[in-house]
């Protein structure tokens, strides 16, 4: 049987997944915050764009290949930063990398990743981006972008939406802490996940190396919630001057993500930022947030800036819903370790598969060929 008679949407993956990695992962992997609101609304908007059909086009060959800052894609999709991807998956980190450079997508990395920079270097493709939490100390900071520049990351993007640590209930209750620490009760729920539990026993209980190496003197013998973890000791919550010391330090493209509103997307432009990420952190950071899709078409009106939007997406087809509303590129986070606890690098890889081939259908219905014409064919939107 093919990966796609096994698992022909990502909801195929999401359910196997959740059998196969332990129950206090699988919270940390799925959860929001508060009554998750923002994130179910992330799925009900992408719902509610509605396109259009259109017949008698003929044969046609829906391209779905894309440029985005200056770089040809074969779809507009990468791998979002997730962090301790490694505790989602043995070695998630250098899987994910392996497979968007065998598959020509970016690959993002946590600041919070299982795996040093350094570590990632042979696993690096050309589109190699790094997602960094601003630190406070600017000596840390610059030591931080001298790694990451010399270990081949080239595009820097920069997390602004988490000012503070959100409350993550669901993910507290599942009892997983950082470093995380095996009680009686995870030990029971290991126990049902052979694969995951041997692939871990075998690189060690997963930690936030890259962050843990500038705190190791406040961090021995200390145990933090995880939605508390070492990196809140580091990290300060960036301001305009944040932005603008960042841009003369890092010499490549920067990326704004956790963008929410027109106004901020014009002053970050002024700034000089490459490109801006409209993004609602999947749901975990604030349950009042509107969804993503619902403010793509007012950023995309405020700025000329290329624009990433994620939060939500589940298919092809929710791809096209935030690039007809005006997103260039849309980025994964959740799908891409739904496949890879599911099957491993290929599951992972099928992943793109399973959105290359749900937008060459959707674009054979609404009878496009190519990227720039779908938002003619919207019928509805939550945009008000």
């Amino acid at each position: 049987m093919t990966l796609d008679s096994k698992a022909p949407a990502i909801s195929d993956l999401r359910d196997r997944a959740r059998r196969r990695i332990p129950h206090f992962v699988w919270e940390y992997l799925d959860s929001g915050t508060g009554n998750e609101n923002t994130l179910r609304r992330n799925r009900n908007k992408l719902d509610e764009v509605l396109f259009r059909p259109s017949i008698l086009h003929g044969e046609i060959e829906p391209d779905t290949s894309t440029t985005f800052l200056g770089a040809d894609f074969p779809v507009p999709v990468g791998v979002a930063p997730v962090g301790m991807s490694g505790l989602i998956w043995p070695d998630a980190e250098r899987s994910l990398a392996d497979m968007a450079r065998k598959s020509g997508v970016p690959y993002c990395m946590s600041s919070v990743a299982t795996r040093l920079p350094e570590e990632m270097s042979p696993h690096l493709g050309p589109h190699a981006w790094f997602q960094l939490y601003p630190p406070r100390d600017k000596g840390i900071r610059l030591d931080m972008l001298k790694r990451v520049r010399d270990a081949g990351f080239g595009t820097l993007v920069l997390t602004v939406d988490v000012p503070a640590p959100s409350r993550r209930e669901r993910q507290t209750r599942g009892g997983l802490t950082q470093p995380p620490k095996l009680s009686p009760r995870l030990m029971a729920q290991v126990a049902q996940c052979p694969a995951w539990a041997l692939g871990t026993a075998k690189l060690g209980m997963p930690r936030m190396r890259f962050v843990e190496s500038y705190a190791e003197t406040k961090v021995s013998n200390m145990s933090l919630p995880s939605n508390a973890h070492v990196g809140y000791l580091l990290r300060t919550s960036p301001s305009w001057e944040y932005l603008d010391a960042l841009r003369q330090e890092w010499d490549g493209p920067i990326i704004v993500k956790g963008v929410q509103n027109g106004q901020d997307a014009t002053r970050i432009q002024k700034a000089g930022a490459d490109a801006i990420w409209i993004s609602n952190h999947a749901g975990r950071q604030f349950d009042a947030a509107p969804a993503t899709v619902e403010v793509v078409a007012d950023v995309r009106a405020a700025t000329s800036l290329p624009i990433i939007a994620d939060s939500g997406v589940e298919s092809g087809l929710d791809v096209l819903r935030m690039l007809a509303l005006g997103a260039n590129f849309v980025m994964l986070g959740r799908a891409f370790h739904y496949g890879l606890a599911s099957f491993g690098g290929d599951g992972a890889a099928h992943v793109i598969d399973i959105i290359k081939n749900d937008m060459v259908s959707c674009m054979h219905q609404m009878g496009q060929s190519n990227l720039s014409e779908i938002s003619q064919q919207i019928f509805r939107s939550p945009v008000v």
